[in-house]
Order: structure tokens, then C-alpha cells, then sequence
């Protein structure tokens, strides 16, 4: 059964059949030819949790198969899960529930955690190998979730949400993942719920705290940008930042909401800006995907423009790389509305590798920001610095602005001198709106006293 394996000579002979290379007339007799789906799983989900047995159920889902279907074809990619079922069955000796797309779960009864474990193991390194269709291999990832019953769930549908918890955790580690749910996970989703939950009431009692990251001009040694950051005090868990309960809200359908006030924050910072007197490039409001497929979107920026009376240029969103990455076209033509408004259009985490060069040339980009990894990495591999004067001549070669973020030494400063913008701890921590008005327009020298003040609060 364990093809991959070191094979002897009787194992050889069974190559084709362990390479999933059968015709469906070859099939081990006990595997079953009827497909069962959804209802059927969700019934017999119900049935062992009422029961009194012990046993583990094994979510598996195939990452890139719509990339599968677009290269090749409905036809081959439908006979390709069939085969997947089959060796699912085979290998775990239990029903294969096509739960939905292709999500596949497998209760198996009576069988301790740790079997379970060692039985996802040897799916994933078959997973590993090709799958070959009609004389054609191809190459599908997948990720595991387990979880054991009787356990953290006490209905079918709470199972199946501890079972998609652990596939998103093992997603966000990367391919080939197997991730049971365990305390610890439990504790995580726990924690997101209750973020999730404090957000509602974050947003309407105005409970939300606003800071901005001053940003450096480097030539012009003057701070003349700021991006918006948000973060919000949780009772029972302390301070959260926005990389945290940004990705919650998204997941919670409040992603509207919070970017939304968001954007109206930004929009009176710059307003207020203007009306002192303060010379500075832009503001800039860091958004989730999510938004550039919003009809109304669109409309929301013009409002605020128009409310706050913002110059062309002043305003900066700022859009992920990964963003590029699904509905290419919508959000291009999206960032050429915006830009055609007067929005600065900023490319975050430039370099992680999510576009090609060739798609950046398409976009309506105006500048670009370092990944943060990037600049880390100039502490401990001298290699990055190869890379990151690369992402620099490419950025002024194609007339962009350049920020790179994160900078906290002095010799990352000194390796960034070619770099137009700097924004980081080594300058400023983040700070309130207030002291904004104080540090927009002044050299880190004249804001000493301030910044100081708040790198201390920062530390505390």
C-alpha cells in the first residue's frame, strides 16, 4: 500500500498500479465505485458523533486546481479526482466523502489520533509524485485538517468549522500541510472570534486608535509622507494591531466598515494638514484587496476627495502585490479609476514575487514599497543587498518612487541611501495624529525630542 516506499521486487511489479497508472476496470474490489458527497457525509457525521465510538476525520483539499482546469481541461481534471478518491480509499480503507469542489472528507472510526496522523503523512508525500491522466502527469498540492471525536465538537458543523480551521492554518504555512486541531488551534480560533466580535462594537463606539508611520524623504532629509495604521484595545487579550484583526474582518464580512472609516480618517488628516500650511507628498491608507472588488468602492473614494477637498497626489492608497494575483483585469481597471481621481498608487511588498515585472508595466503604479523581509534580512545575509539595489535601479529606471519600510539600524540606512523614501523605528515609531501635525514638514533632528518621547512610550 505504501508505494513510495523502497520497493523489492514484488513491489515492482505492482509500479503501475502504485503510480495510480490503472484503468478503472483494475480497481482493488473494495473500493467503492459510487461517489458519496455532501449529504451523505453530513448524515453520517451526525451518526458517529451521536454514538459512543472514538475516531478521527481527515479533511483534505487539492490547492491550484482551477489552474489544473484552466490547463487542462474540465474532462481531465474530473477523471483526475476520480483517481484521487479511489487512492484516498484505498489508502485509508474508509468512504471518501466529495464533501464540496474538491474537498474531500473521510471519517474514520476507530482510529486513534496518531494512526490518523501517520496515515495523512503518507497522502501528502503521495502528493508529492505526479498524478498521470491519459498519458499526461500533472502536479496538485494538497493540505490535511484533522480533528478527533469526541473532541472539541459536539455537532456535525461545529466538526466541520474545527476541520476548516485547520486547512486554513495549514494553508498559511504553505503546501503539503497536515495540521490537527488541537488546544492550540483552539485557542487561535477562539481569539479570532473574539476579535471578530469586539470589532463591531470597536467601529460604533469609536474605540478604534489611529496612528500614522512617518516617512522619510531622503534626499530632502524632511519627514513628507505618513501611512495610516490602525489598532484596537481587546479586553481579555490587550492590544491588537491591524495585521491581526484586518484579515479577521475580512473573514467576518467587516472588511467594508472598518477600511471605510478608515478612509475617512485619512481624508480628514489630510484635510487638517492643509489647512496648517504643511508641505508633504501624500497620506497613504493601506487596503485589502477585497475593496478593489467593491462596486461601490469607487464612488466611496470620489465622496471623501470631494468632502475633504483633497489636491491630486495627496491622497496614497497602497495594494498588496498578492492582490494581483486573482481578478487581475478588475483590479487594474479599478486602479485606472483611481488614478484617473488624483490617488497615488502605491505597490506594497514589491519583491515578494506574487506579479511579474511585465505586470507591474501594465498597472497605473506610481510607487513602490519594499517587502520588510527584505530589509531585515540586510542584518544577516549579505546576499539581500544584491537584491535589494536591484529593486531600486528597476524602480527609478521605470521613473517610480521607492519606500522601503521596516528600517531600524544604521547600516540598513547607510545600504538604503539610494532608497527615495525610509520609513521605520530607526525614524519614528508609529504616532497619533496630533503629534503628526508636529513631525510632517521637520527633519528627524527637529523632532528629536518628540520622536524620543514616543520611542519610549513605544518600549513601555
Amino acid at each position: 500500500m505504501l508505494w513510495f516506499q523502497k520497493k523489492n521486487k514484488t513491489d515492482q511489479n505492482n509500479d503501475r498500479e502504485h503510480t495510480t497508472e490503472y484503468s478503472a476496470g483494475s480497481e482493488d474490489s473494495f473500493v467503492d465505485k459510487k461517489e458519496f458527497g455532501r449529504k451523505d457525509c453530513l448524515e453520517n457525521l451526525d451518526e458517529v458523533l451521536t454514538s459512543k465510538s472514538k475516531g478521527t476525520v481527515l479533511k483534505l483539499y487539492i490547492e491550484n486546481f482551477k489552474r489544473l482546469n484552466q490547463v487542462f481541461g474540465y474532462l481531465y481534471c474530473e477523471t483526475l479526482l476520480t483517481k484521487i478518491i479511489r487512492y484516498l480509499q484505498r489508502e485509508t480503507g474508509y468512504v471518501v466523502y466529495r464533501y464540496i469542489g474538491v474537498e474531500f472528507i473521510i471519517i474514520m472510526e476507530d482510529c486513534p489520533h496518531g494512526q490518523a496522523v501517520s496515515i495523512a503523512e503518507n497522502i501528502i508525500e503521495r502528493f508529492d509524485h505526479v498524478w498521470k491522466v491519459e498519458d499526461t502527469d500533472c502536479l496538485c498540492s494538497a493540505q490535511i485538517g484533522l480533528c478527533s471525536y469526541p473532541g472539541p465538537a459536539g455537532t456535525a458543523d461545529e466538526l466541520l468549522k474545527c476541520l476548516d480551521a485547520a486547512i486554513t492554518k495549514a494553508t498559511e504555512l504553505g503546501q503539503g500541510q497536515i495540521i490537527s486541531y488541537d488546544s492550540a488551534l483552539h485557542m487561535e480560533v477562539m481569539r479570532k472570534q473574539i476579535i471578530g466580535q469586539y470589532l463591531r462594537t470597536a467601529l460604533e463606539n469609536r474605540e478604534i486608535e489611529i496612528r500614522y508611520r512617518p516617512t522619510l524623504h531622503n534626499e530632502k532629509g524632511f519627514f513628507t509622507r505618513a501611512e495610516f495604521y490602525m489598532r484596537v484595545f481587546v479586553q481579555g487579550i490587550g492590544m491588537v494591531g491591524a495585521g491581526e484583526f484586518l484579515p479577521i474582518a475580512e473573514d467576518s464580512g467587516q472588511i467594508r466598515l472598518v477600511e471605510y472609516f478608515a478612509l475617512h480618517q485619512v481624508g480628514r488628516c489630510i484635510a487638517s494638514l492643509i489647512e496648517r500650511g504643511k508641505e508633504f507628498d501624500s497620506i497613504s491608507l493601506p487596503i485589502s484587496s477585497i475593496l478593489l472588488l467593491q462596486e461601490d468602492f469607487l464612488s466611496e473614494v470620489k465622496s471623501v476627495i470631494e468632502t475633504y477637498k483633497i489636491p491630486e497626489g495627496k491622497l496614497a492608497i497602497e495594494v498588496t502585490e498578492n492582490a494581483l494575483t486573482t481578478a487581475y483585469l478588475t483590479i487594474n481597471s479599478m486602479m485606472q479609476e483611481l488614478e484617473a481621481l488624483g490617488v497615488e498608487l502605491i505597490l506594497n511588498d514589491f519583491g515578494t514575487g506574487y506579479s511579474s515585472i511585465a505586470g507591474i508595466l501594465d498597472l497605473p503604479v506610481h510607487t513602490l514599497k519594499l517587502e520588510r523581509s527584505f530589509v531585515w534580512q540586510l542584518e544577516t545575509n549579505p546576499k539581500s543587498r544584491h537584491i535589494i539595489e536591484g529593486l531600486i535601479d528597476i524602480a527609478r529606471n521605470l521613473g517610480l518612487n521607492i519606500i522601503a519600510e521596516g528600517v531600524e539600524t544604521e547600516n540598513q540606512v547607510q545600504i538604503l541611501k539610494p532608497c527615495q523614501y525610509l520609513q521605520g523605528f530607526y525614524y519614528s515609531p508609529t504616532v497619533t495624529e496630533e503629534i503628526l501635525m508636529d513631525v510632517i514638514g521637520t527633519t528627524p533632528d527637529e523632532s528629536m525630542a518628540i520622536i524620543t518621547q514616543e520611542k519610549e512610550n513605544a518600549k513601555r
